[in-house]
C-alpha cells in the first residue's frame, strides 16, 4: 500500500544514513561536545547568518516544544497559541504537564493574527486585577501551520514587533520548517526568519533524519522599544540543565550531530524539502483533475474533501489520515508528501483515483 499518511514514516535520507555508517566506528565526546555536533552547529549558524547563535539538538517535536517553553517561562507564566496550534491539540497536555497554561487565540486558517494578539495584550494588562491571572510569557506559532498554510513575511514581522513591544519572546515551531521555506508561497528565507523571532527550531525528524530537532536561539542584537538599548537575546540561563531535567539530553549526541551535519552539507535540507513540495503540488493536481476539492495549501500537507464512499474506497490502496468530518457525507482528509515521496507513489495514487 502506498502511504501519504505522514512525513516521518520513512527512515533517514540515504546521505544522512551513509554519514551515520561512515562515522559509526569513530569515537567521540558526548552531550553535544562531539565533533559532528560542533560542525553541524557551525553550518546552521552559517545558514542562518547568526554567527553567535545558541544551538541545541533534541530528539522530537513535542519534547522540544515542552523543553523550550518551560525553559523560557517562569512558574506563573503561560504560552499564547492559536486554538489549532500543535501544542494545544496534538501534544497530550505536554505543556500543561509542566505547569503552564496555554492561552488560546482564534485560528485563521491555522494562523495567528497580530490584531488578535494586540487586542489580547491590551485587554489583559488593562484589567486592574491581571496579576491574579496567568501572565502571558511567550508567543508560539508553527511554520507552516497545522493546516498547511503559510505566514507571510509581513505577518511574522507584525507578530515579532508586538512581541518586542510587550517584551515576550516569539517562538516558532519548525518541525516542518524546510517544507515551509521551500514553499512557492514563502516570501522570506532562513536568515530573515532568524532575525524575526527569539527562538525557533529546524525540524529533522520530518525532513530526512531518523530523529532530531535543532533549537536555535539566534542571539542577534536589536534595538529595544525605548529606541536606545541594544539587546542580545540567547538561550535561557542554564538551558543545558533544563534540557537534561526534561530527559531531552542525548548522551550519544553524535546521533543528532551527524544527521544535521549531513542535512546542512551542500544544501541537502533545502533540496529534499523542495522535492516534497514538488510532489505535493503534483499530488494536489491529481485530486483537482479528478474533480475533488482540495483546500488551499502550498506546503507538503494537502487537505482533501472526500465523500465518505470515496474515502472508504481510496483507503483500500492508499494510506492517509482522516482529519475531521465536515458533514454527514464528507470528510476532510490529509495527504502528506515528504523527502521520500516517489514517482511510483504518485502513479499509484493516480491509479487509485481513476478507479473511484
Amino acid at each position: 500500500m502506498v502511504s501519504f499518511a505522514s512525513d516521518y514514516n520513512n527512515g533517514a535520507h540515504p546521505l544522512v544514513l551513509q554519514h551515520l555508517v561512515d562515522t559509526n566506528k569513530e569515537r567521540s565526546e558526548s552531550y553535544g561536545d562531539d565533533i559532528w555536533s560542533r560542525h553541524a552547529r557551525e553550518k546552521i549558524r552559517l545558514a542562518c547568518q547568526c554567527p553567535d547563535a545558541d544551538i541545541f539538538f533534541l530528539v522530537g517535536g513535542t519534547q522540544t516544544n515542552a523543553t523550550v517553553i518551560d525553559g523560557v517561562l517562569t512558574g506563573y507564566e503561560g504560552v499564547i497559541a492559536v486554538g489549532t496550534g500543535h501544542i494545544n491539540v496534538h501534544e497530550s497536555g505536554a505543556i500543561e504537564a509542566n505547569g503552564h497554561k496555554i492561552i488560546t487565540l482564534p485560528s485563521h486558517d491555522g494562523k495567528m493574527w497580530a490584531s488578535d494578539l494586540e487586542q489580547f495584550h491590551s485587554s489583559f494588562f488593562a484589567d486592574p486585577v491581571y496579576e491574579h491571572m496567568v501572565i502571558p510569557g511567550i508567543v508560539y506559532i508553527t511554520l507552516p501551520t497545522e493546516l498547511g498554510t503559510m505566514y507571510s513575511a509581513a505577518e511574522i514581522a507584525q507578530l515579532h514587533e508586538l512581541c518586542r513591544a510587550y517584551e515576550v519572546p516569539l517562538f516558532i515551531d519548525g518541525a516542518r520548517l524546510g517544507y515551509g521555506l521551500m514553499s512557492d508561497e514563502c516570501d522570506f528565507d532562513l536568515p530573515w526568519l532568524a532575525r524575526h523571532c527569539d527562538v525557533f527550531y529546524i525540524g529533522g525528524t520530518k525532513i530526512g533524519a531518523l530523529c532530531g530537532e535543532a533549537v536555535v536561539f539566534p542571539k542577534l542584537p536589536y534595538t529595544a522599544i525605548d529606541g536606545q538599548t541594544t539587546v542580545v537575546k540567547g538561550a535561557p540561563r542554564h538551558f543545558f540543565n533544563i534540557i537534561k531535567q526534561h530527559g531531552a539530553l542525548l548522551a550519544k549526541s553524535r546521533l543528532a550531530g551527524v544527521q544535521f551535519d549531513a542535512l546542512f552539507t551542500d544544501g541537502l535540507y533545502f533540496s529534499i524539502s523542495r522535492h516534497a513540495i514538488d510532489m505535493a503540488l503534483r499530488m494536489r493536481q491529481l485530486f483537482l483533475n479528478a474533480g475533488i476539492t482540495v483546500r488551499p495549501s502550498s506546503t507538503n500537507q494537502q487537505f482533501v474533501v472526500l465523500e465518505k464512499l470515496q474515502m472508504e474506497q481510496l483507503k483500500r490502496s492508499v494510506d492517509f489520515e482522516t482529519w475531521e468530518p465536515l458533514d454527514d457525507s464528507h470528510v476532510l482528509c490529509r495527504f502528506v508528501t515528504s523527502w521520500a515521496t516517489t514517482e511510483d507513489d504518485l502513479s499509484a495514487l493516480a491509479a487509485a483515483l481513476q478507479s473511484l
